[in-house]
């Protein structure tokens, strides 16, 4: 069985580019695995909540399992293919810790700069809350850019899932100027996402909305 990515059919100007079934689809194309995309026009409905409980996309099948997350799916199709987890065992452990920090130590504070920048810009908190969710997430830059130093990788030479996974949070920035100020980072990003795997996971994901007509 070919394995199958479920994501949406449709999303807003705003989010094109930034849905994380491009995780699953670079996760794919790094390990040279063929995938057929599935689209959905709602995840809240009970039929994709009986898999997905949070109505979230993307969500992922192949002939082992049926999952969610795109760091859980990351890791599976990691370890299905060859490329992005290496052999030694300790440097396969390192990678799979980096894959967890860009989800736990650094995705949640690029999200609160969302929250407060677009999904709750109108409410009167977000301009409160704006300072203090930039100076935790600076901080947070600052913490990994000194962690990545001058390596071209988190873990030295060779991208792994962890690097996929980290460049990907960190793209989330992509319509900001935060990362000029962390040079080393803004370099790191460009890089992953120069890669030819990327790229093609990229225009795969825009392809779909090119002419993707609006919900009614």
């Amino acid at each position: 069985m070919q394995p199958t990515i479920t994501t949406f059919a449709w999303v807003p100007d705003f989010a094109r580019g930034f849905v994380r079934d491009i995780r699953a689809r670079w996760a794919c194309e790094e390990v040279g695995q063929p995938y057929d995309v599935k689209l959905i026009r709602d995840a809240k409905g009970p039929d994709y909540r009986c898999f997905q409980p949070f109505g979230q996309v993307p969500a992922y099948a192949d002939d082992e399992v049926e999952i969610f997350e795109s760091g859980a799916i990351a890791l599976h199709i990691a370890e299905r293919g060859t490329g992005l987890l290496p052999n030694d065992p300790a440097a396969r452990a390192r990678a799979i810790q980096w894959l967890i920090a860009a989800l736990n130590s650094i995705e949640p504070w690029v999200m609160q700069l969302a929250v407060v920048n677009l999904f709750e810009a109108d409410q009167p908190w977000s301009a409160m809350r704006r300072d203090k969710v930039m100076a935790d997430l600076q901080g947070r830059l600052a913490d990994l850019g000194a962690a990545l130093g001058d390596k071209a990788w988190l873990d030295g030479d060779n991208f792994t899932v962890g690097d996929l996974m980290m460049v990907s949070v960190l793209g989330g920035l992509r319509n900001t100027d935060i990362l000029a100020g962390y040079p080393n980072l803004a370099d790191y990003v460009a890089r992953g996402e120069a890669r030819p795997a990327h790229r093609k996971a990229m225009a795969d994901h825009l392809a779909v909305y090119d002419n993707a007509d609006a919900p009614v």
